[in-house]
């Protein structure tokens, strides 16, 4: 992960991939296009096996899965169809709902708070 990173409170989107996955090489433009349209966000290209100690136990059934999050509170956990439209639509879905979603696996919610600690200060 670059050192130059530093991601606030803010919302912050992460791809979880893996390097031989097709899918995920396949979505890589498209999530490129998500984040040039949406220059206030922050966004995280993270393959779970280079980063393997920060995933922790964490098991990823479904590539890419994306992690939406408002610093360190999720607001989204799950796999994605690799269409910019969809992930667009995703974000300003959030935009609109006032509830945030919680997680059962505490292996998520370490992970989330992980990211965070770590983006924040970089």
């Amino acid at each position: 992960m670059p050192p130059s990173l530093h991601f606030p409170d803010g919302r912050w989107v992460a791809c979880l991939c893996a390097g031989w996955c097709g899918t995920c090489r396949d979505y890589r433009p498209v999530f490129d296009q998500v984040v040039a349209a949406h220059p206030g966000m922050h966004f995280l290209w993270l393959d779970i096996e280079e980063e393997a100690d920060l995933v922790g136990e964490l098991d990823i059934e479904t590539f890419p899965t994306l992690l939406i999050a408002d610093g360190p509170v999720l607001r989204f956990a799950g796999p994605l169809l690799p269409h910019a439209g969809t992930l667009s639509r995703l974000l300003g879905s959030l935009d609109n709902k006032a509830g945030l979603a919680g997680s059962a696996d505490p292996a998520l919610t370490d992970l989330v708070q992980a990211l965070h600690r770590r983006l924040s200060s970089a």
